[in-house]
């Protein structure tokens, strides 16, 4: 009796992957002639992912707020024959969004597929956050997210077809020390886009929920750094770059260009990212405990209170150093450079650093 339940079971489970793996091929989709508005599209992960669209005849729109690095970007991608428009906009701003929104319509007849990237990274310890910074973190990571897609659904539906992509975190599954308010606000994104998928299936609008883990964009030296500054950003930016627990920038495109074409619900990007989402899931009591015993050798708040530095500010006899080498190498190719330059003698760190 028990064999039989167990053949059963087995049974039952490979029919469902394989009803699954066949709804998964109807929905692909070609990316060819499709209008995609890329969110935090001029540097970082957005120009990584705009890179690989334009090899498969995408029509870009690149979005951020600075038309310098917008300009850089564009002008690199058109060299490579790109379909590729760009739009000065801070997503933080419902009526910029909505106004953006309306005319990328009104000119190019249609947005079928939205990649929310744009976002902020903020690191160090609790005591050194302020109200500010988790107003930051939900604006760019719940706020940005939701009215560009209450900007676009509607369209979306009207059409009958459209993606959404949201970049989230592992973050937002795991509520990582020194990381409070970007944990928080990514957890909100996560359930947001969960809640809009299951929403807009049934207009045939597929809404991807990306979690990665780390990756070398070369977004580091944009991120801001609180308490101990040099000593969070020596720990950050080397973690950020070690192989066995980051990804390669243009294989994580590449992941989640995939998860988009086929409408998958969820992506988890690297190894270490999927395990620790697994042990989560399952083992609540023993990650809390691992991680509260991670936070008690983690740097305190120290002499800089609550002032806010970028990674470039960071810099130190620390790092970089040589295991930051593959993160540093990716500062120049994805365009983070130039914010770096323009803020490097600013301390206030009001920038927005895209992923």
């Amino acid at each position: 009796m028990f064999l039989n339940k167990f053949v059963l079971l087995g049974l039952g489970a490979t029919a469902l992957n394989a009803a699954t793996t066949v709804t998964r091929m109807m929905r692909r989709i070609d990316f060819e002639d499709k209008v995609v508005v890329i969110t935090g599209g001029s540097r970082g992960l957005g120009l990584v992912l705009a890179r690989k669209l334009a090899k498969e005849k995408a029509r870009l729109v690149l979005m951020a707020r600075s038309m310098e690095e917008l300009d850089t970007a564009q002008k690199e991608l058109l060299e490579k024959d790109a379909d590729v428009r760009i739009v000065v906009c801070d997503v933080t701003v419902e009526k910029e969004v909505e106004a953006a929104f309306a005319k990328i319509i009104e000119e190019m007849g249609s947005i079928d597929i939205l990649i929310n990237n744009a976002g902020v990274i903020q690191v160090g310890p609790h005591d050194s956050m302020t109200t500010t910074d988790y107003k930051n973190a939900l604006d760019s990571h719940f706020w940005a997210p939701l009215y560009a897609a209450l900007a676009v659904v509607p369209h979306m539906r009207e059409k009958k077809f459209g993606r959404i992509v949201n970049i989230a975190s592992i973050g937002g599954k795991i509520s990582v020390p020194h990381l409070l308010p970007y944990n928080a606000s990514k957890f909100a994104l996560a359930g947001l886009s969960e809640g809009l998928r299951y929403e807009l299936m049934p207009d045939n609008v597929f809404v991807t929920t990306v979690c990665p883990g780390l990756m070398r964009t070369g977004s580091h030296v944009n991120a801001k750094f609180k308490g101990q500054n040099k000593l969070e950003y020596a720990l950050f930016s080397t973690m950020n770059s070690l192989p066995f627990l980051s990804a390669n920038a243009e294989r994580a495109a590449h992941e989640i260009i995939d998860a988009c074409r086929y409408g998958d619900a969820e992506l988890i990007i690297t190894f270490p990212a999927q395990l620790a989402a697994k042990f989560r899931a399952l083992f609540p009591a023993a990650t809390a405990e691992a991680l509260g015993t991670v936070s008690r050798f983690l740097p305190k708040k120290g002499d800089t209170g609550n002032e806010t530095h970028t990674g470039k500010q960071s810099q130190s006899e620390l790092s970089p150093n040589a295991l930051t080498y593959l993160s540093d190498k990716a500062v120049l190719k994805n365009n983070e450079d130039l914010v770096a330059a323009r803020e490097s003698g600013n301390g206030d760190g009001n920038g927005a650093g895209e992923n």
